[in-house]
């Protein structure tokens, strides 16, 4: 059912091997092609359009969700639209993520439209990788958006990470916090050539009391171009903080636009943006070491989106 291919796209986005334990739902090419249940994890096909209803029962601890999607066929176009049920009080790990492996010259592109209802007490921590390769000019194309309400006393973790090879991306977050709930987000975003990728974030702070942290951290490398806007609005007694960090190098763009706004005399807003090369020390540093001028870069890179 799985080809090589396949098999090296799960493990770069899913960290899968083969058909993983528990609930999960794999899609490849614009069908499922493997599911599995728990008794406490439910996965129902839409029947209004493509996607799934993942259904967490209250009280599920320790359990995981994986649905990865595979694209390997050049020209296709792909849109799904995802609904999350995660029942008050659980635990739970959703591991989602796309990885596109395109052979020709035509475009290979993948929409994920994911709907998370975190219900009262609920803990949720959200993983999603992309990744892109093949050897075709046809281009990379993902365009996520994540839409997540967080009831009292919830808590979303959201790990937002493009690893390397996706041409375009336009990245879209919307949260809306109610009292008590806490956000915690950390993206980490990589590009080259002459790929462009945007991210928007916006998050809402309802509730009183309510929480949210954005850590943003990007490499721009080549002709590459990378836009960020990340807009917090506190419009309770709450706390909110963003933090966007990018090395830029050769001829690459960032910008870079944190907005916070504060309907509350007792929102507390932070944002902090930062754009710069390599320091030269630490490259320094490293090449003393042992390490050439490449592999130190490296090495650095690969620390900073860690």
């Amino acid at each position: 059912m799985l080809n090589t291919v396949d098999k090296v796209l799960l493990e770069a986005v899913a960290g899968l091997h083969d058909i993983p334990q528990g609930a999960y739902n794999i899609r490849k090419n614009g069908a499922g092609i493997s599911r599995g249940t728990t008794a406490n994890i439910n996965i129902v096909t839409k029947t209004d359009k493509p996607g799934i209803d993942i259904l967490v029962k209250p009280h599920t601890k320790g359990e995981s969700v994986h649905i990865p999607v595979i694209v390997s066929a050049e020209g296709l176009e792909d849109v799904v639209y995802n609904t999350f049920e995660i029942g008050e009080g659980s635990d739970v790990l959703v591991v989602a993520g796309c990885g596109i492996h395109n052979p020709g010259s035509k475009k290979a592109q993948h929409d994920g439209i994911h709907d998370f209802h975190v219900r009262k007490g609920a803990r949720l921590k959200y993983v999603e990788k992309h990744y892109g390769q093949g050897e075709g000019s046809g281009e990379k194309i993902l365009n996520p958006k994540t839409i997540i309400e967080v009831e009292e006393g919830g808590v979303a973790e959201l790990e937002m990470v493009q690893i390397k090879g996706v041409d375009r991306t336009k990245r879209d977050t919307e949260v809306r916090l109610h009292k008590n709930a806490r956000l915690i987000v950390v993206e980490r975003l990589l590009t080259y050539r002459d790929q462009t990728a945007e991210s928007i974030i916006n998050v809402e702070l309802v509730g009183e009391d309510s929480t949210a942290q954005i850590i943003s951290r990007s490499v721009a490398q080549d002709t590459s171009q990378q836009v960020f806007h990340l807009n917090m609005r506190g419009k309770n007694r709450c706390r909110g903080h963003i933090q966007c960090d990018s090395i830029i190098m050769h001829q690459a763009r960032v910008s870079s636009v944190p907005e916070i706004s504060a309907f509350h005399s007792d929102a507390q807003l932070i944002h902090e943006a930062a754009i710069g090369k390599i320091a030269s020390e630490q490259l320094t540093k490293l090449m003393s070491l042992g390490l050439t001028e490449k592999e130190a870069e490296e090495t650095i890179l690969q620390g900073f989106l860690r």
